[in-house]
């Protein structure tokens, strides 16, 4: 990870919540996009080794995105986001939950509520996403998935797709 650029992840049990700051060095419309475009999306919101393949995407209040996650063996990790409000190049709220191959969510696994934040900084944009589970035990479970690494490795891609973008 580029040491220049902000990244925090911070847990809090009490609330349930999951806080997740991170910096890019690229203007606010052109990361909105990579976050709200699904062509941009399948570029880079995998942890490596992963790659995402968009099922169907509706980017709009009362839309979603079905997608899937796929390791190098071909196993598909399916999720939906639920897209809630959106007040565009600002932020947007939905509800993110794993699924299966046809977008029904899966009961066993933890759902959340996530609320994304666009900020200017500078010629940076700083996005912050706001995690809420349903419970402490919920956050622990996507904790010890490895959702920090996911996470980190995920938005390095967005890194260098940024670079190629902005060229």
């Amino acid at each position: 990870m580029r040491s220049d650029l902000r990244f925090d992840f911070i847990a809090d049990m009490q609330k349930s919540t999951l806080t997740v700051r991170r910096e890019f060095a690229a203007g606010r419309p052109l990361v909105w996009d990579c976050y709200t475009k699904s062509e941009l999306l399948d570029q880079w919101y995998a942890p490596k080794p992963l790659i995402t393949k968009t099922k169907s995407f509706d980017f709009s209040e009362g839309g979603h995105w079905h997608f899937a996650m796929i390791d190098p063996n071909g196993t598909h990790y399916w999720s939906r986001t639920d897209y809630e409000t959106i007040t565009p190049i600002d932020g947007y709220t939905g509800y993110d939950a794993f699924t299966d191959e046809t977008g029904v969510v899966n009961p066993d696994l933890p759902r959340s509520h996530v609320n994304m934040t666009f900020t200017d900084k500078g010629e940076h944009t700083l996005v912050e996403t706001l995690v809420a589970y349903n419970s402490a035990e919920d956050l622990q479970v996507v904790i010890d998935m490895g959702m920090q690494e996911g996470l980190a490795s995920t938005l390095e891609r967005l890194d260098a797709l940024l670079v190629t973008l902005a060229v």
